[in-house]
């Protein structure tokens, strides 16, 4: 509530922006890293691409799955004299802006680990977490659960994929000539 009264439209044309980013820049991320990597024709690049989208297709799958396990109301709906600003349809928990933005700033960072990369990142999906609350769609728990999982996604695709795509030793290295 005490969020509410602190609105102004200034604030709220930030927040609403800030969380209208969110699926466009969670697509683009790995799309424009992807695409580097075949105009480059870099596989390193390419891979971690794909890792960033299989972390994006991890995080939405968890994410609705539990929203629609948990089927939360939203806080504007139960909350009396709560009143929403903008989006928020459907289940409230976890939040899935909040999810997709810890999924795309923790798979940046593990895929380019920059402080650069990472101050940005979490900054923005940090702001996204925040927005979501302001604008009187989600509890803090949503947020929490939303950063929970995206940030898992990312780091359980980065271990998956060492584990998939570990060096094989080749054969001299297992039996090298004296």
């Amino acid at each position: 509530m005490e969020m509410m009264e602190s609105r102004t439209s200034g604030k709220t044309s930030v927040m609403e922006g800030i969380s209208n980013t969110t699926e466009m820049v969670s697509l683009a991320v790995p799309l424009a890293v992807v695409a580097a990597g075949l105009i480059d024709n870099n596989k390193m690049t390419l891979k971690k691409g794909l890792y960033l989208t299989e972390t994006a297709a991890a995080s939405l799958f968890v994410t609705f799955g539990m929203k629609y396990a948990f089927q939360r109301s939203r806080p504007y709906s139960v909350t009396p004299g709560l009143t929403k600003v903008s989006g928020g349809s459907g289940p409230s928990f976890p939040s899935g802006h909040t999810s997709a933005a810890f999924a795309t700033a923790t798979s940046l960072t593990l895929a380019f680990p920059k402080w650069y990369v990472a101050v940005p990142a979490y900054a923005w999906a940090a702001s996204v977490g925040y927005s979501r609350m302001y604008l009187g769609v989600h509890y803090p728990t949503d947020v929490l659960a939303g950063a929970v999982i995206g940030a898992g996604s990312a780091w359980l695709m980065y271990k998956a994929n060492k584990w998939l795509f570990k060096k094989k030793p080749s054969a001299q290295e297992l039996h090298p000539a004296f």
